[in-house]
């Protein structure tokens, strides 16, 4: 990795030496403007400068340079026009070693290369001079709520050409009048990412009149790095560039739900940026749904049988005041009377404005789930202690409760609804990163499962999918010594591409099994399903249709397959 990364250091130096030998030959004395993007990628830049030079030009713009209108013809309905202005101004406004300091009237190749190379490779206080010269042309220090104003229409930016270019993902944002209400609930919590000096001692509305020089918002891009990675998506996202790589999966989550119906989540598009940008790396990438009491019915049962066993996930609740918050938990779900988790779990709120609530040390009290006990509370918990949980959602689904007086001791969250004892129609929970125990089945190879125990009591499997396997046949064998109560809730062979398949399920001792639904698509298929058992007391297969039931009949049980008294047997 060093010695790459010598190589585009190198590389960035020659190409520095030969573009300043080009074109720059009549300022040798003072410094130099050097470009940051390596050879290939400066080739990107220039043909796009070339492509904005080529548009239809006014008649007193030189042909080596482009105007704020050909701007607004290349990128069309990308971006906002107020973030074409911006881009176009801050372009503009540059100053480049050895010229004069003022404003242009259009865009040199010059300055536009240092504007791209500032934004996307540039440091915190190359970045802060673009910022600068897109809030204000004037030179000096600019006022805070020209800062808040351009972090709104930062966010929306991003929202906005994410949607034009359909990269949410899977996600929708929410459709209403006027700029989203997440959008601005994220502007203003990237805006209190900002150090305004002495404005402690002003009322709210008078901090925004505080002046904001070049320090503070070198200081405030340090902060927070939202603001870098968002100018990034803009402009990657709005003039199309596809050498200059850019990994969306970090920031935006692919979404993934189960049912083929329309399903709205109770975070729009800018929640998710935030809420996902506070995950572990590895679990950015990958949004499962679990449970929905939109789609999975007001169930306390149903939420404990979907989220157990199911890896780190998100909760989420939208109480009857449209206060929305939940919690990160770092670990599965387990049903028992202790408490779980580790320090890696918090609790956040989204609206009515947003927030992360970290661990304190204080305690261990991260996680908490327990259901069927008599003695000690019933529901799902997070932080705080029983019956005084910073977020506790009851057994009796659609209750919770949200105590903090005057901090939970686990997460130093606040009230996180807008009442103590709530009520809430609308609660999610997703998996975040892969599936635990997950395995991606390679072309050309084979892949062995086996699961050996010597004595397991209790098998629980709630989803079992097998999809689009385009590898040989697959040989999986589970073999215990003593299998006393397997359940398998939904096994599904779907979009086998390949001829045979061979399942065998081989126990010691089988007392009861039930598989509830099996939906299998095999009437196209030659598969060879066996079953051998020693002790078969109860088989429950519901519900399996005519064709496949006397399939697997004649394949399994010849014998049986003789007459129909043979076959009720």
């Amino acid at each position: 990795m060093e010695g790459k990364g010598s190589m585009q250091d190198l590389s960035r130096r020659e190409f520095c030496r030969i573009q300043g030998d080009m074109g720059n030959s009549r300022s040798q004395s003072g410094p130099r403007f050097c470009s940051q993007f390596l050879p290939a990628e400066q080739a990107e830049i220039d043909g796009l400068f070339d492509a904005l030079s080529s548009e239809k030009q006014r008649p007193d713009t030189s042909p080596r340079s482009f105007s704020l209108r050909a701007v607004k013809s290349h990128l069309g309905e990308a971006l906002p026009p107020e973030m074409v202005t911006r881009l176009y101004d801050g372009m503009r406004s540059l100053d480049l070693p050895g010229k004069a300091k003022a404003p242009s009237e259009s865009v040199s190749r010059e300055q536009f290369t240092m504007f791209m190379s500032h934004l996307l490779k540039g440091s915190s206080e190359e970045k802060s001079l673009v910022i600068m010269k897109m809030i204000s042309a004037t030179e000096g220090p600019v006022k805070a709520r020209e800062v808040q104003k351009f972090t709104e229409d930062l966010v929306g930016s991003v929202v906005h050409v994410l949607n034009y270019r359909q990269e949410l993902r899977g996600w929708t944002q929410k459709r209403g009048p006027g700029p989203p209400p997440g959008v601005q609930v994220l502007a203003a919590q990237l805006f209190s990412e900002m150090e305004l000096r002495g404005s402690e001692e002003l009322p709210g509305p008078q901090q925004l009149d505080r002046d904001c020089d070049r320090a503070v918002i070198e200081d405030w891009v340090f902060r927070a790095p939202h603001v870098a990675t968002f100018l990034s998506v803009v402009i990657h996202r709005g003039f199309l560039l596809p050498r200059l790589s850019l990994d969306l999966a970090p920031l935006v989550p692919e979404r993934h739900v189960d049912q083929e119906r329309v399903f709205e989540s109770i975070l729009d598009v800018p929640s998710v940026i935030y809420v996902n940008a506070h995950l572990p790396r590895e679990r950015r990438h990958r949004w499962h749904l679990l449970f929905s009491s939109e789609l999975h019915g007001h169930s306390f049962a149903q939420l404990c049988g979907r989220i157990t066993h199911q890896g780190p996930c998100v909760l989420l609740l939208e109480d009857r005041d449209g206060h929305v918050f939940g919690g990160f938990a770092s670990c599965s779900w387990e049903v028992k009377p202790q408490f779980q988790g580790d320090d890696r779990c918090f609790l956040f709120s989204t609206s009515p404005r947003m927030a992360v609530y970290t661990s304190t040390g204080y305690n261990d009290h991260y996680m908490y789930l327990n259901h069927g006990q008599q003695t000690i509370p019933n529901g799902l918990g997070m932080g705080g202690q029983h019956n005084y949980f910073g977020l506790w959602v009851d057994v009796d689904f659609g209750k919770g409760h949200s105590k903090a007086k005057p901090k939970c001791t686990t997460y130093h969250s606040p009230q996180l609804s807008a009442q103590e004892d709530f009520r809430f129609e609308k609660m999610e929970v997703w998996a975040v990163g892969e599936a635990p125990g997950s395995q991606q089945v390679s072309a050309g190879r084979r892949s062995a499962c086996r699961v050996s125990a010597g004595r397991l009591s209790s098998l629980h499997v709630s989803a079992l999918r097998v999809l689009s396997l385009s590898s040989p046949p697959v040989a999986c064998r589970l073999s215990t010594g003593r299998l006393s109560s397997p359940r398998v809730s939904a096994l599904r062979l779907l979009s086998l591409p390949f001829p045979r398949v061979a399942c065998r399920l081989s126990v010691g001792r089988l007392s009861f099994l039930s598989v509830s639904p099996v939906s299998p698509r095999l009437c196209s298929l030659h598969v060879a399903c066996r079953l051998s058992v020693c002790c078969l007391s109860a088989l429950c297969a519901l519900p399996l249709c005519s064709c496949i039931w006397r399939r697997f009949i004649r394949n399994s049980f010849p014998a049986a397959a003789a007459g129909p008294r043979d076959a009720r047997g």
